[in-house]
């Protein structure tokens, strides 16, 4: 297998870092390491190993035992720096006090097959590498072990290992990784591990029987700390906007003002005089007939560049250079779906306003629409029900505010590139400079900084392409740098939604019928066979769509983001109306899918038993009571990206406000390879999610964005945050799933719930502020 192999020499793998910055090998220092508190001053004594040897594309050891893991995917505070080296170094059999853990740069010939690319995004990290990071370690382990058995000249079966140590019990030879890694470097793969693919159940068949069983696990399932904490506390750099290079220029642009506009004209030789000021011009990220990649977003008329010595003159230059836009006759553009290799799409101009997208989502969501999914007769169904329900709930556009500005490092010499900055989907970016500047990807390097955020933003690698082709454009090293406004008023946003649920009960109170109907500008954000799909007798799920020419792309948790908010406060509602304890309810429709389900069913849609098992989880921790008046409390349940998150929210009135007291999480993710991290996100997201869903929105008047930074973009405060989180997950031997978005979507439910019980009013529209006088 090219990945287990020694395939870069030590030159030639010197080299490639030369391409790339030169970070690889000596970027790092013992203020990285692992090594607890308690720790550091045996970690101390240590030196730094006067040479290495490299096991595979994951594992360096060095002379002295030290080993150095490859954090393969983009970090983007998801904490997979800590958690993604944990799972290598426990099948490697290594003292977690001795590794290093360091950012592996883009390669996509050595880590392809743990997953198609090096990519941060949809939760996918740790599922989708489990098998491949567990077959580094196993495979390293195995080729020290080799080493030891012919050094000793003893059968490998007779070997153990140990914290990084390997022991021969009938000699009582004993001796630490160092000192057999050079000649494990050597030594060639075993056949049963040659072949590399990945396809993850090829990959599980060549290490089932011979990795840890989970009871023997050691690292996995402990608490870890930060790999970077000390760096992040202390302000030493990480991030893009660290980047310092040798003759670096700074760039900065100027988007249209509107969607809609394009450039017409600029005063560029009033401002080319002004202290440290190097160029302006015009730029396009592609030309329009170009074949475009899914990881850029970019409207195609020409943008305006700035580029200087520094930050503060290059702003105020920005901010004297008077630009004149004129009416677009068409928008080039595409709207940041998931996929590769699409053209590019043109979308009829026209300076659109929220009050416009609200009618015409209105007007559609009253056409018919494309059935995706039929169970039953659910008209009839309706004919013969005791009660109907019918409710509409809406969500705005939102921006994604990464808490680092967008910003990216590009050098371009000729036909070597090299890049470097926060970037989710690194080899994607490779291919669109690739193809943007007529340069063979082998000759672009792409290192990965730690990102300040990135919830889908970064996905698109639009900035990348304008940074590398500003680099090319002035002869020069660049870094580029949006402002918060650029990002904020030329994003790609969380798509507008518009869903309608309707259900029937008869006379006994049973839920006999459902329909949802569900669309967005430009996406619909229905799932047909989510839950309550296989629940209910009669379901129908129908979609729909909108053009727009405003950008759009994934925000965390893609389109779950809205739809179980929509879907757990309508069942609340139903359930209301039914009579019945809202977990009661839920529960009885999930017995119903395990036991009876209706139409097609997949397992692979939802699980019934995890999904019951996370309410019967909180319901458990939170007290849960029918009883209980007291208390306003909101419970939701929802499932995305492989996992299970139910919640219990308390919420108090207070002076005429409602304070979050405390927040109830049971989640099923599977094996949790770093509890503290798990956690974390599990807060993260709440938080994330209760924030957008009270406060925020993008708002657009004749193209025009009306939020451009936060004193009109809405974001929650620390005082407004839950007093107290309670986090439980669900002991599993199921290998794990994803973490960092499902956390996000049903706490929009719990907390519309909760509101209704606080204030006796339902919750249809977001941001919930717009609909209340209360809150300032």
């Amino acid at each position: 297998m090219a990945l287990i192999k020694t395939t870069l020499g030590r030159r030639s793998f010197i080299k490639t870092s030369a391409l790339a910055g030169g970070g690889l090998m000596i970027g790092f220092s013992w203020l990285a390491s692992c090594a607890e508190e308690a720790e550091k001053k045996e970690m101390d004594v240590l030196e730094m190993p006067k040479e290495w040897f490299e096991i595979n594309g994951f594992i360096k050891i060095g002379e002295n035992g030290v080993v150095t893991i490859m954090s393969t995917n983009p970090e983007i505070g998801q904490n997979v720096r800590t958690s993604m080296p944990m799972i290598v170094a426990e099948e490697l059999d290594v003292d977690w006090k001795n590794v290093i853990v360091e950012q592996a740069p883009l390669n996509t010939k050595v880590y392809d097959w743990s997953w198609g690319a090096q990519i941060a995004g949809g939760s996918q990290s740790i599922r989708q590498a489990w098998f491949a990071l567990r077959k580094a370690g196993l495979v390293g382990r195995h080729l020290l072990m080799q080493a030891a058995a012919n050094a000793w000249q003893v059968p490998m079966e007779e070997l153990s290992t140990e914290a990084g140590t390997i022991h021969h019990k009938g000699s009582g030879k004993s001796a630490h990784y160092g000192e057999m890694a050079s000649a494990a470097a050597q030594l060639e793969v075993p056949a049963e591990f040659e072949h590399a693919t990945n396809a993850q159940d090829k990959l599980q068949k060549q290490i089932e029987g011979k990795v840890k069983n989970v009871a023997d696990f050691k690292i996995i399932g402990t608490s870890r700390k930060n790999v970077d904490g000390k760096k992040i506390v202390t302000g030493q750099p990480l991030f893009g906007l660290d980047v310092q290079k040798e003759g670096m220029l700074i760039a900065m642009m100027i988007h249209p003002p509107a969607f809609g506009k394009r450039f017409k004209s600029m005063n560029a030789d009033s401002v080319k005089s002004m202290p440290g000021i190097r160029d302006v011009f015009t730029i396009q990220s592609y030309p329009e007939d170009m074949i475009r990649e899914w990881s850029d977003v970019s409207i195609f008329d020409n943008l305006v560049v700035l580029v200087g010595d520094s930050t503060w003159q290059v702003l105020q230059a920005k901010n004297s250079l008077k630009v004149e836009w004129e009416d677009s006759p068409v928008v080039a553009q595409k709207s940041g779906s998931f996929g590769g290799g699409e053209t590019i799409q043109e979308y009829p101009a026209g300076l659109e306003s929220t009050s416009d997208h609200l009618k015409a989502m209105e007007a559609e969501a009253l056409k018919p629409g494309k059935v995706d999914r039929k169970d039953g007769d659910v008209e009839a169904a309706f004919k013969n029900a005791a009660k109907i329900l019918e409710r509409t709930y809406t969500a705005p556009f939102l921006a994604h505010n990464t808490m680092e500005p967008m910003n990216f490092y590009a050098n371009v010499q000729g036909d070597q590139v090299e890049l470097l900055g926060p970037i989710q989907t690194p080899a994607s970016a490779q291919t669109s400079v690739s193809k943007r500047l007529n340069v063979p990807k082998e000759n672009i390097s792409v290192q990965m900084t730690r990102m300040g955020g990135g919830f889908g933003r970064r996905l698109y690698g639009n900035f990348v392409v304008e940074a590398a082709v500003i680099s090319q454009k002035i002869g020069a090293p660049v870094k580029l740098v949006y402002t918060r406004e650029d990002d904020m008023t030329f994003g790609t946003y969380r798509p507008t939604y518009l869903a309608t649920f309707k259900a029937g009960l008869d006379e006994n109170n049973n839920l006999i019928a459902l329909k949802v109907k569900a669309g967005g500008i430009p996406e619909s954000p229905l799932f047909a066979d989510r839950f309550p799909a296989s629940a209910v007798e009669n379901y129908l799920a129908e979609s729909w769509t909108l053009e727009s020419n405003v950008t759009t792309g994934a925000w965390r948790a893609p389109r779950s983001n809205f739809m179980a908010g929509a879907e757990q406060s309508f069942l609340d509602e139903v359930a209301e109306l039914a009579g019945k304890d809202p977990i009661d309810f839920r529960l009885e429709l999930l017995d119903r899918a395990k036991n009876n389900p209706v139409g097609n069913w997949n397992i692979g849609h939802y699980d019934p038993e995890r999904y019951a098992g996370v309410l019967k989880l909180v319901k458990e921790t939170s007290g849960w009571s029918t009883n209980d008046s007291a208390r306003n409390r909101g419970v939701a349940a929802y499932f995305c990206h492989n996992s299970y998150v139910a919640q219990v929210m308390d919420i108090e009135m207070k002076e005429g406000k409602p304070v979050i007291e405390k927040v109830y999480n049971a989640v099923d993710c599977g094996i949790v390879v770093n509890p503290i991290a798990a956690t974390n996100m599990v807060e993260g997201g709440l938080i994330d999610g209760i924030g957008h869903a009270m406060y925020s929105a993008m708002t657009f008047n004749n193209g025009v964005p009306e939020q451009s930074n936060f004193d009109r973009y809405r974001l929650i405060r620390h005082s407004e945050a839950p007093k107290e989180i309670k986090v439980d997950f669900v002991k599993s031997d199921i290998d794990p799933t994803g973490l960092g978005e499902p956390p996000l979507p049903p706490v929009i439910g719990a907390l519309a719930n909760a509101m209704y019980k606080a204030t006796g009013r339902r919750y249809y529209n977001q941001p919930f502020i717009s609909d209340q006088t209360f809150i300032g």
